[in-house]
This record gives structure tokens, sequence and C-alpha cells, in this order.
């Protein structure tokens, strides 16, 4: 475990290289909660700034890395409060899954999946990003938002109900 003392110690470029090795994760949950690559670079931008202030009083109690996803995702979170409007959050297109193999799998286009989590709340969506998409355990989606842990795996299960009821709407299959 580092102390903070020695966390003042940290160089720029250890600093730059510990961002380096969590950015394509921290990227994925702004650009996905922002919808936006200007937003989100803007938002990586201050959020990196403020990690960097930030770092001399950081004592290692959670993983770098969750300790990056916090900062990321309450500058986003401060970031759409900023512009009070509704996003709808593309995804990359997803392939089909082989039915012949997987008869249960249930298909859907990216465009459907963006706006079914475009209809999640700021914390619905990041668990679910986080979770099933990003792989997060629920103790490290709980440190990243600051919640108990039951309250992370009710949430979650609670979003992940809303997200199939939002697809089957948008699919007209209700």
């Amino acid at each position: 475990m580092t102390s903070a003392s020695e966390t003042k110690t940290v160089s720029p470029e250890a600093f730059l290289e510990m961002v380096r090795t969590h950015d394509d994760r921290l990227r994925a949950l702004a650009f996905r909660l922002l919808g936006d690559r200007d937003r989100m670079d803007d938002a990586l931008q201050e959020a990196y700034l403020k990690a960097y202030r930030a770092l001399p009083n950081f004592r290692a109690e959670a993983a770098t890395g969750t300790w990056l996803y916090r900062i990321v995702y309450n500058t986003c979170v401060d970031e759409i409060r900023r512009s009070a409007r509704a996003n709808l959050v593309p995804v990359p297109e997803i392939d089909e899954p082989d039915l012949n193999s997987d008869p249960a799998a249930i298909t859907f286009r990216g465009e459907e999946l963006s706006t079914a989590l475009a209809n999640l709340n700021n914390v619905e969506r990041a668990l679910v990003l986080m979770v099933d998409a990003e792989g997060f355990s629920y103790e490290e989606a709980a440190q990243v938002l600051d919640l108990p842990i039951g309250t992370v795996a009710s949430r979650l299960h609670r979003a992940r109900g809303s997200l199939r009821r939002n697809l089957q709407d948008i699919r007209g299959e209700r």
C-alpha cells in the first residue's frame, strides 16, 4: 500500500503512464455516458487534471483504476448536469451471434441498444456499462459510484430489467 507521502513524489511521467494504462476503459465510459467525442475529450481532460491535482492525497485505499474511474464518472455526471439535455448514447454495432449454436440468443442492432441505454438514468447506465460491458466486480462498481454493494446489486438488477423492457418496447415486442 502506498502512503500519501509516497504519492507526492510521483513524477508527471509516472502519472501519464498510470493514465495510459486505464485510458481505453475510461474513454469508453466517458463516451457512453456523454455520447459525443468532443464532450468526452473535454471531460477526460478535466478528469485527468483533477486526478493529477488529487494525486498527493491518493492513499491507495482503492485500486488506481477504480480511483480514476470514479473521477471520470463524476466529471461526466457533472457535465451531463451542466448540459441538462438527454443524449442518445451510441455504441458500436454488435456482431450477430450464431443462432444455431445459441438458439436463446437475443440479437439487436447497436442503435436499439443505444436508445435503450439512453433511457436509463446515469447510475443505472454506468452500472450496466461498468459491470456488464467492462467486467467490473460489484465491489469495484460500488467504490466508483460510492454506493453500498447491496445497492449496486439491486440497482443493477433493476437496470437490467429496464434495459430489457426498453429493448422490447423499441422492437415492438410488448
